[in-house]
């Protein structure tokens, strides 16, 4: 767990990169070993690289992804419903390993 200060958190590549690249990775992971691992790793590459993930003392940690996620996935076939399942979850998955990493509550 890593000492956590929301204001450091505003320049979170330069403050925190490696505990973002440990939250990241261990969502991958998890998120791996549930889905299939094609569609798994489209999301990573082409929508959650480039997500960004905020701290809010009212909400904790969030993560925003880019406008029109299914636009952007071009690596993989998969009908919306279940893109916007597997990614709901990709993206709560990611949150709570924010949280973890971090040490805060939700």
């Amino acid at each position: 767990m890593t000492d956590f200060d929301p204001e450091q958190f505003e320049d979170k590549y330069a403050n925190y990169f490696p505990q973002l690249q440990k939250a990241y990775q261990q969502a991958f992971e998890a998120m791996n070993d549930r889905y299939d691992s094609e569609l798994v790793h489209a999301i990573d590459q082409q929508v959650l690289n480039e997500s960004e993930p905020f701290y809010d003392e009212d909400r904790g940690f969030y993560v925003e992804l880019p406008e029109d996620p299914a636009d952007r996935l071009t690596a993989v076939i998969v009908d919306e419903e279940k893109l916007s399942v597997v990614l709901e979850e990709y993206v709560d998955r990611l949150e709570t390993e924010l949280h973890d990493i971090f040490g805060v509550e939700r």
